[in-house]
């Protein structure tokens, strides 16, 4: 009864930070230092100072401002159009028309930038004029941005995932890996839907479709080989063993200089944007990454989790009731923060529960970004619909109706890998070392 009561206040405590307008970072870090001061007689000073520069001292964290720094390149860059306009020619002529382009784009793009929000920006600003233009149902134009952006989260190199690694202490490397096939999993399934769904309302499709020789589609090929080159030199490196995350990071923000250089798109103000902005989001999360590491060790003094985990495992929860308890919690929690600081704030209590019922730590990594990614298109805060309002003016709850499918679809997902693991842990277990 007392740690229920204790961890009462500190949730109180936090809800009222995070209420009053205070930063995520400040409000973790304030909630360890009331827990410690009242709940324990560790020394505050010295357990705050160690912790802060223990989470930020890790070379594991070089990777992050690296991928960002590397999709902030390429945002600045011709990238999008190129991606437009070398899938178009081969997904034109399926059912759902470009309308595949939005899915493949934003799967591609995820693939660079690491980044929900980015992705669905990006894309978003080149494809919506294109498909209005053309004739394409809006709200089926917004649902399939809303959704294919989340894969952003997902599909390697993913910022989320490193945030994930260096809070759990698991391998980056090996989570990007086991995000490779979830991730296609979740391309198929969005681009299965709006196939079905073009067939089942032709009504609603563009009677002029546009028709492309096989010129075109080699011409198409030619403009997305840079970023396919790209792609395969991160994720191959990363794979074959050949190159840590810091690594491939580090030959990726190389590789998408020379790219912007080559296309005319690099310039001092674009490298200085770049910069800047890269600077800007990788502060924000190595701060939340240390308060919540000190959130973690100050909950470690109050014996929180530990009590918890033990309760869990008194209640005989399979891992299944779990697994469902998890999903509504975070879906939930998502609605109201950004998916890292959903991550950073519940991995310390989260854990021990998911270890004392034996689910693989690595295979609950994806498990939680899949949950988060669902998270993103749900009223009242998910990120993407803030995004593709901005960028279309439409009203919030209209994109969030048209991204039920694609939540649904995810939902799926999430129980393809809950019935089957290997598809997300098959990689991981067959890489090089």
């Amino acid at each position: 009864m007392e740690q229920l009561l204790t961890s009462l206040f500190l949730l109180f405590v936090l809800l009222a930070a995070l209420a009053g307008g205070l930063w995520v970072a400040l409000s973790l870090l304030l909630v360890g230092f009331v827990g410690m001061i009242i709940f324990t007689s560790a020394p505050v000073g010295l357990v705050l100072a160690s912790t802060i520069w223990g989470h930020s001292n890790s070379w594991a964290l070089a990777a992050l401002p690296l991928f960002i720094w590397m999709g902030e390149i390429l945002f600045r860059s011709k990238l999008s159009e190129n991606m437009f306009a070398g899938l178009s020619p081969w997904l034109g002529r399926l059912p759902g028309g470009l309308l595949h382009v939005n899915i493949l784009g934003c799967g591609i793009f995820a693939a660079v930038s690491g980044s929900s929000a980015a992705t669905a920006a990006t894309v978003g600003k080149m494809s919506i004029p294109q498909l209005r233009r053309r004739g394409y149902d809006d709200q089926m134009t917004l649902g399939t941005l809303a959704g294919s952006g989340t894969l952003g989260l997902l599909i390697p190199p993913s910022i989320i995932l490193i945030v994930y690694g260096v809070a759990t202490d698991q391998s980056i490397a090996r989570l990007f890996v086991a995000g490779v096939i979830p991730g296609f999993l979740l391309v198929a399934l969005f681009m299965g839907y709006v196939a079905i769904w073009a067939m089942m309302n032709k009504s609603k499709m563009p009677t002029n479709a546009e028709t492309y020789t096989w010129t075109d589609r080699m011409v198409g090929l030619k403009k997305l080989a840079p970023v396919v080159i790209l792609i395969a030199g991160v994720i191959g490196s990363i794979y074959m063993g050949l190159a840590s995350p810091t690594d491939a990071a580090a030959v990726g923000v190389a590789l998408a200089l020379l790219l912007n250089w080559i296309s005319g798109d690099l310039n001092w103000v674009s490298f200085k944007d770049g910069l800047i902005g890269a600077t800007k989001t990788s502060c924000m999360i190595a701060f939340i990454l240390a308060g919540a590491g000190f959130l973690t060790v100050a909950m470690g003094f109050t014996g929180i989790p530990r009590v918890l985990a033990e309760w869990i495992g008194d209640m005989q929860l399979s891992p299944f009731a779990l697994l469902a308890a998890l999903t509504v919690f975070f879906v939930i929690l998502g609605c109201f923060l950004d998916g890292i600081s959903v991550v950073v704030l519940t991995t310390s209590v989260i854990l021990p529960m998911v270890e004392k019922v034996g689910i693989d730590i690595l295979w609950f990594g994806i498990f939680v970004v899949i949950v988060v990614e669902m998270s993103q298109i749900t009223p009242p805060v998910g990120f993407n619909l803030f995004v593709l309002q901005g960028l279309t003016g439409k009203d919030i709850l209209r994109i969030a109706k048209a991204a039920v499918p694609f939540f649904l679809l995810m939902f799926i997902a999430l129980g393809a890998i809950v019935v089957f693991p290997e598809l997300v842990t098959y990689l991981p277990n067959n890489m090089g070392n």
